[in-house]
């Protein structure tokens, strides 16, 4: 540091907890990132654009490797004769246990979870149910450093680098921004961190600071539930209102599957367009009338289930693009708010 100037040393203390040595881990493989192509335009652009020191971005990308092992489980082909189907797929994460678990965190964390519902609009026990279907209520949060996956998918993984640079980049400033090692960070092989598993992206978006620390930590169940419910209001989720309710078809549901599609699997028909199209909304309770909703399907091995999915049912797609993932929790929520009373 001797010919620094002093503010560049003070630029260097105060980003150093962001660098902190980490050990490699057992699958950690390949050559650093730093001499991949592309890894020194990275420097650059988060020198020139964030001001960050080149020092600080070569030390990170040194100290992280281009991991095959993320590019083999990006590539990894999915097995057609491996499908699963909704009943199994609900069967899995409604077990008994997943639901006591999400009983025990409803009751562990309610003063966060109701601050959020009012805040958000979000029911505690949908934030809930999202925590549980992720990582199992911020228990399982995965195995590989953030930084190395990003990297490697960032300038090892060419269909995609142009995202994941923009990932990158953003879970550097995310770290920043939070005080957070950006070395010791941990999660899925495609950069999802975090008990809502959320991409860095989202992270800067809607990461919200629940416990008051001055950081909006993802590791932090209460920054957790306070950031899923800040993503789902931003994605359209509506303050009391509906998510789906089941559904009886008559005919062949062919063209209003088509017409969702189309419309890119958002809410656009009225209960009455939907029964004039042969589907009959199935609720004991009344419905609103002036809501939209979309025909989900539901497939099993030998038939479909159908809901009529209304627009809170689309905004937790925007969390997961998948009708089961949406309905899967609507389902689990259900039985937490039923044994959580």
């Amino acid at each position: 540091m001797r010919n620094m100037n002093r503010r560049s040393c003070l630029r260097l203390i105060i980003f150093a907890p962001l660098f902190a040595p980490t050990p490699t881990r057992a699958h950690d493989a390949g050559h650093p990132a730093l001499e991949a192509p592309g890894a020194r335009q990275f420097v650059e652009d988060m020198t020139v654009r964030h001001g960050f020191l080149p020092a600080e971005m070569e030390r990170m990308l040194s100290a992280v490797n281009i991991n095959p092992r993320v590019v083999e489980l990006m590539d990894a082909p999915r097995d057609p004769d491996k499908k699963v189907y909704w009943r199994e797929y609900r069967a899995r994460r409604l077990r008994a246990g997943d639901i006591a678990d999400g009983v025990a965190f409803f009751r562990a964390h309610q003063t966060h979870l109701l601050r959020a519902e009012k805040e958000f609009g979000v029911p505690a026990e949908i934030i809930t149910a999202i925590l549980g279907v992720e990582t199992r209520y911020g228990k399982i949060l995965g195995g590989f450093r953030v930084a190395e996956a990003l990297a490697t998918l960032a300038f090892g993984y060419p269909r995609r680098a142009a995202e994941f640079r923009r990932q990158l980049e953003s879970f550097v400033l995310f770290a920043r921004e939070n005080k957070l090692d950006v070395l010791s960070l941990k999660g899925s092989f495609a950069g999802a961190f975090g008990a809502p598993q959320f991409l860095p992206e989202s992270a800067r978006q809607h990461a919200r600071d629940y416990d008051g620390d001055g950081s909006a930590n993802l590791f932090s169940l209460p920054d957790a539930i306070g950031s899923v419910g800040n993503f789902l209001r931003a994605h359209g989720w509506r303050r009391g209102g509906p998510i789906s309710f089941p559904a009886k078809v008559s005919g062949d549901p062919a063209d209003i599957l088509r017409a969702g599609r189309e419309a890119q699997y958002k809410p656009t028909m009225t209960r009455q367009q939907l029964a004039d199209a042969g589907v009959e909304i199935l609720a004991s309770n009344s419905i609103p009338a002036d809501e939209l909703y979309l025909l989900a399907d539901l497939e099993n091995r030998l038939d479909t289930e159908y809901r009529a999915a209304a627009a809170n049912f689309y905004a937790l797609t925007r969390y997961n693009n998948s009708f089961k993932y949406a309905a899967v929790v609507q389902d689990l929520a259900a039985e937490i708010r039923r044994r959580a009373a």
